[in-house]
């Protein structure tokens, strides 16, 4: 991995920390890591060139189908925006 996509990979997993948290347990530091196995395929789907509606549509299924939350499809676009703006 280049330096470049390393800092792109840490832009993710905080912002699915800080910024998505559909279980609203960012506050919990000990937890830190709840989101981490999400962080990998949502890195690869940036690099691999997928837009603003896949990402959206890949944090929308892992919020109603993995964790089976009803899901925030605004709030999951607005998270894959932030993705994409950590892009240089």
């Amino acid at each position: 991995m280049t330096e470049k996509q390393k800092k792109l990979y840490k832009a993710i997993d905080e912002i699915l920390w800080k910024d998505w948290d559909p279980i609203g347990v960012n506050d919990i530091e000990d937890i830190r890591d709840e989101y981490q196995d999400y962080t990998r395929h949502i890195f690869r789907l940036t690099i691999d060139g997928a837009d603003k509606v896949k990402i959206a549509e890949h944090l929308f299924k892992i919020e109603t189908v993995n964790m089976g939350m009803d899901g925030n499809k605004i709030h999951c676009e607005k998270i894959a925006e932030k993705i994409l703006s950590q892009i240089d």
